[in-house]
Formats: structure tokens, C-alpha cells, sequence
């Protein structure tokens, strides 16, 4: 496969910090929104999105961690048993504005399993998406991202991945496309 960076660190970084004031310039305070990222991926989103708001506002947001494998579509249809992650929402969102958070949009799948999960601990009064990548053709759902870090254009074939520093030893965004010489 061929692979080709989209977002480099420097870009990464910008990024992350325009989703921020974005974010601030809805919810101001933060005293009546909470931010869930969705398990396992959205909470890397979530983790650098938490820590740039708290650094810029002084103050703690109210953060979870929101697993989704029982609510998926396909939990049953694989091969492989999908391993759950752990879910951590320790406060209540009734009435909240939620921003769940996760790396990718790609059908839009994942985010309907994370609504679905989401209402197992309450009614939120209104629910975004902040998706740090969307690619926006092969949406199987219509769903879309209140806030988005970077939209890419993509063939069904290529795949995008969201490299953290923590994990990968660098932020980046990869593209990787299947190699056509056979």
C-alpha cells in the first residue's frame, strides 16, 4: 500500500486547537456540555481535545469514555469476537449537550451505535459530532459532523488513519491507498 501524510504534526496541532475555539465559541463555559469519545478511538480525539480546552479555559471539563461494541450492527457477523472497551460516564447528561468525538466519519455506522449507547444514561438536550477526519463520500447513514477537523476525499478502497504521538510516536494523518502494480 502507498501511503501518503495528510495532516502532518504541525497541521495536527493546529487542528486540534481550531476544533477547541470551535468548540468554545458554542458552548462558552462549558458548565452545561459534556465530551464523550467513543471507545477506542474517539477517546485519543477526546484525551488531546480535553486537554487543550482546560489549558485555554483554567477550568475542568466534565469528559467520559462511551463503549459502543453491543450496539454495533455487525457485533454478531464477525469472525473475530470484538473485545469491549471500558465505558466511563461518571456524571449525569440529562438535559446536557453532549459532543461525542471520534476520529473517523466514515458510513456513519459507529456514530448511530454511539447515539444508541448513549441513551442507555439519559436524554441529553442536544447531541453533536466532532469527528477529527470525515470522509464524506459513502455515508450508509445520514449523519454528519457539527465539527470537523479535516474533510478528506476518499475511494472505498483507501483507508485513513489518525496516528497519535502517545501511541505511534507521531500526530499524523495518513493516507493509505492500495497499490495498483500489482
Amino acid at each position: 500500500m502507498e501511503k501518503q501524510v495528510i495532516l502532518n504534526t504541525k497541521h495536527f496541532e493546529l487542528t486540534i486547537n481550531r476544533l477547541c475555539y470551535q468548540l468554545i465559541e458554542t458552548h462558552n463555559d462549558f458548565s452545561n456540555t459534556v465530551l464523550i469519545g467513543l471507545q477506542p478511538k474517539g477517546i485519543h480525539v477526546l484525551t488531546r481535545i480535553k486537554a487543550r480546552l482546560e489549558e485555554i479555559l483554567g477550568e475542568e471539563v466534565v469528559c467520559g469514555n462511551l463503549d459502543i461494541t453491543f450496539y454495533r450492527d455487525d457485533f454478531r457477523r464477525r469472525d473475530i469476537p470484538l473485545i469491549p472497551s471500558a465505558t466511563n460516564i461518571d456524571f449525569v447528561i440529562e438535559n446536557k449537550s453532549v459532543v461525542l468525538m471520534d476520529d473517523v466519519l466514515f458510513t456513519g455506522r459507529t456514530i448511530r451505535s454511539g447515539l444508541d449507547a448513549l441513551l442507555a444514561y439519559g436524554r441529553p438536550a442536544k447531541v453533536e459530532l466532532l469527528s477529527f477526519i470525515d470522509r464524506r463520500f459513502k455515508r450508509d447513514l445520514p449523519i454528519q459532523a457539527d465539527y470537523v477537523g479535516k474533510t478528506v476525499d476518499t475511494l472505498i478502497s483507501e483507508r485513513v488513519s489518525v496516528e497519535w504521538e502517545e501511541i505511534e510516536g507521531e500526530d499524523k494523518v495518513v493516507l493509505f491507498t492500495p497499490d495498483t502494480n500489482g
